[in-house]
């Protein structure tokens, strides 16, 4: 008897279903923009309507946080995270998400799992105007266990030249504001785990897995809302894996210091059960999780309380400083 790839743990034909099962979602988040469907070797995106454009790209993945979404077996949010990860990152630019990626693997292919997980990128794709032109599914047995899957993706976004944000701009005087995050977005999941052990204990009247899976916002609306505010933005800061500890020194320039007033910091309580039951230092928790501050931005002083009114349960936190120590939590 001949050997096939089936039998090596390969299935094409379930990989088939997976395209049938995504092709509409897919489809439903291409423009005009876009000038091939799925099937072809390569993805095309055509520019237009801009002076000068600038490509900004960015990429990353879900991380352990998939590990509760796949022992809950919930899939359709993780797909959000996903897409979130990297189009927030280069918003920070002051890019717009043009178009998206994704790379899909697992031990053994499940279309409807996969279907869920696309459907979710695909979701957040539709909500920016974003199109979601690509990608790639991987059945790998031998490397993932049956029932594991891991996602990432690439998003490639444009900005003008002269409408770049790179943190040169940032003076001292100028305030810092928070616009909140919806929980942990998929950042600190490996410590989240180790100390939240069981993941359908109830947490104020649901089961922990919903609070913890709520996914990554999306800060596209509000940070394009604050520009066409005409509010000029001379830094953001995606408050992602090392909290704002690591992530707003990221901006500054030499000599110049950001000091954040904690107690201005609204922390979700999750949050706040989560130190408490694992004993957690307080440095600990804002050099891991976002603290209820998924983004910042940095702004003139007679603009950061206009930002405040246009964006819900957003504050102001702090102020730039002169000083080399990158950020000071008081």
């Amino acid at each position: 008897m001949s050997n096939t790839y089936k039998q090596a743990g390969v299935d094409k034909e379930e990989g088939y279903q997976t395209v049938s099962k995504i092709k509409d979602v897919v489809a439903a988040t291409h423009n005009e923009n876009v000038l091939n469907g799925l099937g072809s070797f390569g993805a095309f995106y055509q520019l237009s309507g801009y002076k000068n454009p600038v490509l900004v790209s960015g990429t990353d993945g879900v991380g352990t946080k998939l590990r509760i979404a796949l022992d809950s077996k919930i899939y359709n949010t993780v797909g959000i995270d996903c897409f979130a990860m990297c189009a927030n990152d280069i918003l920070c630019h002051g890019a717009k998400p043009l178009f998206f990626l994704d790379y899909l693997a697992c031990g053994k292919l499940d279309s409807d799992i996969a279907a869920e997980i696309v459907g979710g990128i695909a979701r957040a794709c539709k909500e920016t105007g974003t199109a979601l032109i690509g990608g790639e599914t991987a059945e790998m047995p031998g490397m993932y266990q049956i029932g594991d899957y891991d996602v990432a993706g690439f998003c490639v976004g444009v900005v003008e030249r002269d409408e770049i944000i790179d943190g040169t701009k940032i003076q001292v005087g100028q305030k810092i504001v928070a616009l909140p995050s919806s929980g942990f977005h998929s950042n600190g999941f490996s410590l989240i785990r180790k100390i939240f052990r069981d993941f359908n204990e109830e947490f104020e009247g649901k089961p922990l897995y919903e609070t913890l899976l709520v996914p990554t916002k999306l800060y596209q609306n509000d940070i394009f809302k604050i520009k066409d505010a005409g509010i000029e933005m001379t830094g953001i800061a995606h408050i992602t894996g090392g909290g704002l500890i690591e992530n707003v020194p990221r901006i500054l320039s030499q000599g110049l210091t950001a000091v954040i007033d904690k107690s201005r910091i609204n922390v979700p309580t999750v949050m706040q059960e989560l130190a408490k039951r694992g004993n957690i230092a307080e440095d600990e928790m804002f050099g891991t999780f976002n603290m209820g501050v998924g983004m910042v931005v940095i702004v003139e002083e007679k603009d950061a309380e206009k930002i405040t009114s246009l964006i819900d349960n957003s504050s102001i936190i702090g102020e730039i400083t002169e000083g080399n120590q990158g950020i000071i939590l008081k």
